[in-house]
């Protein structure tokens, strides 16, 4: 396995587990979740370089795009419960009560 494969597959790897383990505050799930997502764009970046072809180029940008909603969504949620319920706690929020 090359080190930089194993570098992002370990990165990605982390992020899930925190995800997993670590849901105490909806910030830290988003953070892991962003961290997700950016080492899955260098990792297909640097596919798409390797491979040398000009149709994956369009795929990294594509997929960072993707991210940056992901995260400006997440970002307006932890913006809407903390004002609603005046924490970020994921223990506290019950999604099924309007």
């Amino acid at each position: 396995m090359a080190p930089a494969h194993f570098t992002f597959t370990s990165a990605f790897t982390l992020g899930l587990m925190g995800l997993a383990f670590h849901r105490k505050h909806l910030l830290s799930a988003l953070l892991c979740l962003e961290g997700m997502m950016l080492s899955l764009f260098i990792a297909l970046a640097l596919w798409a370089l390797q491979l040398e072809t000009t149709t994956l180029s369009a795929t990294p940008m594509l997929l960072l795009t993707f991210s940056a909603c992901e995260a400006s969504a997440g970002l307006a949620l932890l913006v809407a419960t903390a004002r609603t319920h005046g924490t970020d706690h994921l223990q506290n929020l019950n999604l099924l009560q309007c």
